[in-house]
């Protein structure tokens, strides 16, 4: 038999997952990751904790699956976007937490690059809109605010990465500065054309070249993993950022196929092709997972707070006491009884792009429990994801394309039956749930096999793709489009000092 390990580095937890040649899960385990929140609208996590976590699932896994290194064919590594990390190239030390894809600080300088009349020429060259959620104004932060950051970056002495550059890093001893293309196209600062970083992008936001590691496809060698680590070295032969990654797992190779994942956010890619596609409807362009050297392209959009609004029932209002009892209180109601929840604790994301929103809960009666308040949270994952669809299916007519005729659904909010079949009912389509639902790994494993020759083709990865279960609408068009009716006006109402 031959074994797959992907090690999937998210926002709310750090996972290893053993996978065999036919995609099904071998052995896993699981750390969370603790958030650091200095201040409203900043959120860190600790790079040595990510390692930490990191390693202690992967040798956990190794042992659950009875397994050892020798035994592993290869690594595929996918990550949360973004977050970024910036280390001293000789010590290994990063000069500061890492800033995660949510946090905000580095909004007044996205102002300035607006201000500066950027944004046609950000969003021609790298697909993106100018936002504090890209990594190249979190590293311009760091380099402004870290003292003598500035000053170590033009010795060339400072690394920059997003996750999966750090966590190469460390599983080669320092002996690989590498990403793929699928997390250079979210930095603000790569040019998805050319598949190289771009010198205008740079020297706007004033940040040295040196800093930034070597771009390969994402099923790629990105050298060894270390034998004084695991006991036996192991090629790292995949690598994607974690919404091409589940894009990939998903088996959405073909233009006009689409997947959405739920998990701390929710993020809807469609893949285009070859074709870059500019949206007019408040989307993303981004770089595909690649497996050679041909550009492909997908439409994205990104919600902020998908399950982390149930990390907040659990931890800020102590509605649960573990996130898996959201879906019994939800469903102790008939509905939301009238209370609408917009989750916009950071901004919101696509297809709104505010980030003076904060979030609202309306609708509120002396009959409104708990129960609706959960359901509603539930619900607003459901409402973001419909827009999301709404702006990507309005984007693939425009440009002559069909609209989005099913959802293919992953990440782990995907195993709560109540917010599947509310989202098949708004979207008017089938939303489909895979056999296996750890996508955005499995994508890291088939890059990893893909690689390495353990698979041959996409065509061979596709037959391995099965579904579990199809939601399908049972709500009438006009309720679905009242419904989100209501939720349009609910963020409308988010913007502060405007009610």
């Amino acid at each position: 038999m031959t074994y797959l390990l992907a090690l999937d580095q998210g926002t709310s937890s750090s996972r290893s997952i053993v996978f065999d040649s036919q995609g099904h899960v071998v052995a896993w385990a699981q750390q969370e990751l603790p958030q650091i929140y200095p201040q409203p609208g900043w959120v860190e996590h600790d790079p040595h904790e990510i390692w930490r976590s990191q390693i202690a699932t992967v040798r956990d896994a190794l042992s659950k699956a009875g397994l050892q290194a020798r035994d592993i064919h290869a690594i595929g590594i996918t990550n949360q976007r973004e977050t970024t990390v910036v280390w001293n190239r000789r010590t290994g030390q990063p000069i500061h937490h890492a800033i995660v894809w949510q946090d905000r600080r580095a909004e007044p300088t996205c102002a300035q690059l607006r201000e500066q009349g950027l944004a046609n020429l950000i969003q021609a060259k790298t697909g993106l809109l100018i936002d504090a959620y890209f990594s190249g104004s979190k590293i311009k932060w760091l380099l402004d605010h870290v003292p003598l950051a500035r000053q170590q970056a033009e010795r060339g002495e400072l690394a920059f990465g997003t996750i999966d550059s750090w966590l190469m890093w460390q599983l080669t001893e320092g002996g690989v500065h590498l990403t793929d293309v699928s997390n250079a196209s979210r930095t603000m600062l790569f040019n998805v054309h050319t598949n190289q970083w771009d010198d205008e992008l740079l020297q706007a936001l004033d940040i040295p070249p040196t800093m930034m590691p070597r771009v390969l496809p994402s099923s790629a060698h990105f050298g060894f993993a270390s034998a004084r680590l695991l006991g036996h070295a192991i090629p790292i032969g995949g690598v994607a950022g974690d919404q091409q990654s589940a894009l990939f797992g998903q088996a959405c190779f073909k233009e006009g196929m689409a997947k959405n994942t739920y998990g701390t956010g929710c993020f809807m890619l469609m893949h285009t092709g070859e074709k870059f596609q500019t949206s007019h409807n408040g989307l993303l362009t981004t770089s595909a997972a690649q497996t050679g050297s041909q550009t492909e392209y997908a439409i994205e959009g990104s919600v902020f707070v998908g399950g982390a609004v149930v990390q907040w029932l659990r931890d800020g209002l102590r509605a649960i006491q573990a996130s898996s009892e959201v879906e019994a209180l939800a469903q102790s109601v008939p509905d939301s009884g009238g209370v609408m929840m917009v989750p916009a604790f950071t901004g919101l994301g696509a297809p709104y792009w505010n980030p003076a929103a904060r979030g609202t809960i309306t609708g509120l009666t002396r009959g409104t429990t708990l129960a609706h308040i959960a359901r509603a949270a539930l619900e607003s994952i459901a409402y973001q994801s419909a827009a999301l669809l709404q702006a990507i299916s309005r984007d693939a007519v425009a440009a002559g394309a069909a609209p989005v005729s099913e959802l293919r659904v992953d990440g782990g909010a995907c195993i709560n039956d109540l917010l599947m079949q509310f989202q098949a009912d708004l979207l008017g389509i089938a939303v489909v749930r895979p056999a296996v639902i750890e996508t955005t790994a499995l994508g890291a494993a088939y890059l990893a096999g893909l690689s390495t020759g353990v698979y041959s083709s996409l065509s061979e990865l596709s037959e391995l793709w099965r579904a579990e279960r199809r939601f399908l609408p049972t709500m009438s068009t006009a309720r679905a489009q009242e419904h989100m009716a209501n939720w349009e006006h609910a963020v409308r109402q988010t913007t502060l000092g405007r009610c």
